[in-house]
């Protein structure tokens, strides 16, 4: 009887376990076919940031990217060549390929997942469209369907446009800033309300938040305010108020916002909550600095009432770009004099990574919401300057 070695033994159980597993698929039989789904249970969702690089450089990045001009993330090319562009498979002797744009474009019906091919293979439960194959143990988790199916949602492009940039930025700029002692309506209503507009409001309504630094230890206590009613009225009209004084400071000038909530509370927080697109907009054309000096810059001639507002929003010391990006430097768009610190509210506060950041300066450049004025300055002279070569991002 002829001898068999260890090594023919073991290629020989390999050979026909794997030949089994192939005739299980093709034939349709056994325990993978009975428990099968892979089905996506999610849908459409445009705040999921979905790009087919992985690596994408944002339109004002510096001539050497810098650390936050580059988004980095998971994308549809990394995703595809993971699961089916192995060497073993579509990567290798396997047509089709599916490594370029081109070629993975040619399964893809852009806006529609449910027509598209590549779709198809991912989620059917055919064993004969399945992709990759069932008996690969290499099924797309869920989060890789979201990133695949809402790109082809989203138009399937080669690079991310305004549209993939703006849901996402203000998702992350919602989740990460609206914290119980930050950017919240309670704290922002807690402080400012323009006089008159809701009548009774007392230091009843109001609690405060105690918040203790946990490198210093030093103590910061917010005035909020508690009745839920009340906020969102006096939200809204605090941002009415705004709106309409900075529309024409003269013919509006009763609507300058003022101070109105007087409790035991000794901090008073002019932090404008950021828990909605228009929320952010409004902190980006009116900025907190302006809307919220330390001093009284306005008192009325008449009432000899003193207001905190400046009548001119471009003179702000501060800007959304400043609190978000630590290696620009801002300077007043009207003084074009520079600010020393920037990036406090990504790092200090928000812990933003760089990809989130260059996220947010990709959505925040793209958006035609955004006057140029914030974005350039007066003329185009520019007022964000990268720190590392003193070139300053204007439009071309």
């Amino acid at each position: 009887m002829k001898k068999v070695s260890i090594v023919q033994a073991v290629s020989l159980f390999a050979g026909v376990f794997f030949l089994s597993a192939s005739l299980l698929q093709c034939t349709k039989d056994g325990e993978l076919v009975k428990n099968l789904d892979r089905s996506y249970a999610g849908g459409p969702d445009s705040t999921v940031y979905a790009a087919f690089y992985e690596s994408n450089t944002i339109s004002t990045a510096d001539v050497v990217p810098d650390v936050n001009d580059v988004i980095k993330m998971r994308g549809v090319q990394t995703i595809i060549h993971e699961y089916c562009n192995t060497s073993n498979c579509h990567g290798g002797p396997i047509a089709p390929r599916f490594e370029l744009y081109s070629q993975i474009m040619q399964y893809v019906k852009p806006g529609d997942p449910e027509g598209s091919k590549l779709w198809e293979y991912i989620t059917t439960n055919d064993f004969d469209k399945a992709m990759p194959p069932v008996n690969s143990n290499h099924e797309l988790n869920t989060r890789d369907k979201s990133i695949v199916y809402n790109w082809i949602k989203n138009g399937a492009k080669e690079r991310p446009d305004l549209n993939d940039f703006r849901p996402a930025a203000i998702r992350l700029m919602v989740d990460g800033c609206s914290s119980a002692n930050c950017h919240n309506t309670a704290t922002a209503t807690g402080g400012w309300a323009r006089k008159g507009i809701i009548p009774g409001l007392t230091s009843a309504d109001t609690t405060q938040y105690t918040y203790i630094n946990p490198s210093t230890g030093s103590v910061t206590v917010y005035c909020q305010l508690s009745n839920q009613t009340l906020m969102n009225q006096v939200w809204t009209a605090y941002k009415d108020s705004v709106k309409r004084f900075y529309a024409d400071t003269a013919a509006n000038a009763s609507f300058r916002p003022w101070k109105t909530v007087s409790t035991p509370v000794s901090a008073i927080s002019a932090r404008g909550p950021l828990g909605n697109y228009d929320d952010i907009i409004m902190d980006i054309l009116y900025p907190k600095s302006v809307r919220t000096n330390s001093s009284v810059v306005y008192t009325d001639p008449v009432t000899l009432k003193g207001y905190y507002v400046r009548g001119n929003p471009l003179v702000a010391t501060d800007c959304f770009v400043r609190r978000m990006d630590s290696t620009l430097i801002y300077r007043n768009p009207l003084t074009l004099v520079e600010t020393s610190k920037n990036g406090s509210m990504a790092y200090d506060d928000g812990g933003f990574s760089p990809s989130e950041v260059a996220l947010f300066k990709a959505w925040y450049f793209a958006d035609p919401n955004i006057p140029d004025v914030w974005k350039y300055g007066i003329g185009n002279v520019g007022i964000f300057k990268y720190r590392k070569t003193n070139n300053y991002i204007i439009k071309r």
